[in-house]
């Protein structure tokens, strides 16, 4: 149990250091850091299929991204636009919300006394897979196809611009 308020400190700290900190780069590298706690939450949970998706897609393939954009844009305080009034009250909407989540969290919003207990194996990979390809295998199927219909079509879309610019 104390390894878990340890990795909540450290999740809220550097989520906090993500939002307070001055310079881009930095924030990102913070947040990089608070998705790992939260890959760790997901492993004290016993789910590890979404602790190893939420490092390699979150971790891996966005926060990287995310560093590039900011490494190409270069930005600085002397091109950075003025928030709006309509940013300042998102603002402070998200930061309500926060505060109902924590209330919630120490208890003084009342939850339900339902305790609800069922299989213990729901968050591994073999229960999923099972669930996946058993209940759910005509529309994972057709996702798939989906998807492929979708690459082709990107594909072909991407062959048709190249041959309209050589012909010019």
């Amino acid at each position: 149990m104390s390894l878990f308020y340890f990795v909540a400190f450290v999740a809220i700290f550097f989520a906090l250091m993500t939002i307070f900190t001055k310079n881009p780069v930095h924030s990102v590298l913070y947040l990089v850091v608070t998705f790992f706690t939260l890959t760790v939450h997901y492993i004290l949970l016993n789910a590890q299929f979404l602790a190893v998706v939420n490092f390699i897609v979150y971790m891996g393939a966005i926060m990287v991204l995310f560093l590039f954009v900011l490494m190409l844009l270069n930005l600085n305080g002397n091109t950075e636009p003025m928030k709006s009034n309509l940013v300042k009250v998102m603002g402070v909407v998200a930061g309500m919300c926060l505060f109902a989540t924590l209330l919630g969290a120490f208890r003084v919003i009342e939850p339900s006394n339902e305790v609800v207990t069922g299989n213990t194996n729901i968050g591994l990979v073999e229960h999923l897979g099972d669930v996946l390809f058993n209940e759910f295998l005509l529309p994972f199927e057709i996702s798939a196809i989906l998807l492929l219909i979708a690459m082709i079509g990107a594909v072909l879309l991407a062959k048709r611009e190249v041959k309209e610019i050589k012909k010019a």
